[in-house]
């Protein structure tokens, strides 16, 4: 058969759907809308995005950046089906990064990538990363869809988030300037583990013989639903504690744990002391802990604990911040303070 013979092929013959893309941007193109904030300008389909900082009220601003994934978690929302919640997760460990520096989230790309289109898959993710986006702040201004058959197996994808963030620069953190002997250090709760971790929690859980459909022995949802519980947007709680002047440092506290994120915001001259028994792990750490055999030093350097954020605040302003925390509806805890390395 000569060439001139052969039946012609398409785009769609090869795996990849136009139309079904075209149709996934008309479904999220009214989230990302919900999502919009002061500063934002024009809407989906150019081929970038725009934003004015004036607008958005800086006079000064130093833009942050910021980009993550979800990691292994994924594998639960490929195996249980629930993926509504993953979008949220993957806005959070970009957008918590950015306040480590002070900064307030601004706006929010993703990349999504998959072998094909189907399920309505793409537009749960996309409808967790526009809720994620509003629960911090941030707009989602545009984003990539990638259909790469062959790629990956049936409803599996990939997920990539990028955050750009600004602060004004007299409020940049950590302020290692200001940094002292004896300041205090306020933990904020977790809702669990978060996106960290969970190669572990997969390994204990298949060790276990538990299966994600079956009910949980930590909590009174599917173990599924449990371990998908999304990380936390702690933006709208800590900006304006930021903007007021009285963090002097904030460590979010993802792959590391508590041992390797805290020390992060320190000056080498000063080291993070933590007292563990200050309060108390979630049900799912306790349960990890107990049925892995996994070590006290290694839960706190693989996991959060229940302990999402960790904020630096001087002595005196300790009382403030706990009872602005505490009128927003938070439990804090005083976790540690700082001494001389």
């Amino acid at each position: 058969m000569n060439a001139t013979s052969k039946p012609p092929l398409s785009y769609r013959d090869a795996g990849v759907d136009i139309e079904a893309g075209e149709r996934l941007v008309d479904a999220i193109s009214p989230m990302a809308k919900a999502t919009a904030r002061a500063g934002v300008m024009g809407g989906l389909g150019g081929f970038g995005a725009l934003f004015d900082l004036k607008a958005a009220g800086y006079t000064d601003p130093i833009l942050v950046s910021g980009t993550d994934g979800v990691g292994t978690k994924l594998m639960l929302a490929f195996e249980t089906g629930i993926h509504n919640t993953v979008g949220i997760d993957l806005v959070a460990m970009c957008a918590n990064d950015v306040l480590a520096q002070g900064a307030e989230p601004l706006f929010f790309l993703d990349y999504f990538a998959t072998g094909k289109l189907e399920g309505g898959i793409a537009e749960a993710v996309i409808a967790g990363i526009a809720e994620g986006c509003r629960q911090s702040g941030c707009a989602l201004v545009g984003g990539e869809t990638a259909e790469m058959p062959g790629m990956y197996p049936p409803g599996h994808y990939d997920l990539a988030g990028f955050v750009v963030g600004a602060v004004d620069r007299d409020k940049v953190l950590p302020r290692h300037g200001d940094m002292n002997d004896g300041d205090v250090l306020i933990g904020i709760p977790s809702s669990g583990p978060h996106s960290n971790g969970y190669s572990l929690i997969r390994r204990i859980v298949a060790r276990e013989g538990l299966f994600y459909g079956g009910h949980s022995p930590f909590s009174n949802q599917t173990l599924g639903e449990a371990l998908l519980t999304p990380t936390r947007l702690y933006a709208p709680l800590v900006i304006p504690l930021i903007r007021s002047g009285r963090i002097k440092g904030l460590a979010h506290i993802t792959g590391g744990g508590l041992t390797e994120n805290t020390p992060r915001m320190c000056p080498d001259s000063l080291v993070p002391h933590i007292d563990r028994a200050s309060w108390e792990p979630l049900p799912v750490f306790r349960w990890l802990q107990e049925a892995g055999g996994v070590t006290d030093d290694e839960m706190h350097r693989t996991f959060n604990m229940g302990i999402g954020l960790v904020l630096a605040v001087a002595r005196a302003d300790v009382d403030s911040v706990l009872g602005d925390l505490v009128a927003a509806g938070e439990v804090p805890r005083v976790i540690g303070g700082l001494k001389p390395a």
